[in-house]
């Protein structure tokens, strides 16, 4: 089922979606209050409203795939790629990958951490677009984009996309510039 929202369609599905998305109180260790998006994705319609606003969005800018940062961006990545014909690829925590990997560590809000891409991930030229469920403090999609920009160099990002901003973690300001697209600010 294919079919478009107007404005405040779009704005009533991440009203529903904001409501729906449940607080996590110390998880995944304490201090954190982690933003929970299983019950989105357990709403069909919803689920189905969210992918189609990203449709949408890109339907028009030429990306050529799209990359889904480990683990929930594999959801959002893979769902809006098929939406838009286009293919995938997974930025994925070490050891993960079965093939020749590039690998960039970085820290994030609550240790460091390390990601890794196939050496074969993209074709010359390619336009993507990067997706993640939640923008915090910005360390694993600066990561990410350090990983692509040091190792493919010929590629573009059209943007990078979050179905959730925590806007007071200001993550978007390590993201050197890089078009940002948030559906949900908290």
């Amino acid at each position: 089922m294919s079919f478009r929202l107007n404005d405040e369609q779009k704005g009533a599905t991440m009203e529903a979606a904001k409501n729906i998305i449940r607080d996590v109180q110390d998880f995944p260790k304490e201090g954190i209050i982690f933003k929970d998006i299983t019950p989105l994705l357990g709403n069909p319609v919803l689920f189905q409203k969210t992918i189609n606003t990203l449709k949408e969005r890109y339907v028009n800018m030429k990306v050529d795939v799209v990359v889904g940062v480990e683990a929930r961006g594999f959801i959002f990545a893979s769902a809006l790629a098929y939406a838009l014909g286009i293919g995938v690829v997974m930025i994925r925590k070490p050891g993960k990958l079965p093939y020749k990997t590039f690998q960039e560590t970085y820290s994030l809000e609550y240790g460091i951490d390390t990601i890794e891409i196939h050496q074969d991930a993209f074709i010359s030229g390619q336009n993507i677009l990067i997706i993640d469920d939640v923008l915090a403090t910005g360390g694993t999609l600066a990561a990410t984009l350090d990983l692509i920009q040091k190792n493919f160099d010929d590629v573009k990002v059209v943007e990078a996309a979050f179905l959730i901003e925590l806007d007071f973690l200001k993550g978007r300001e390590k993201l050197k510039g890089t078009p940002v697209h948030s559906m949900i600010h908290y």
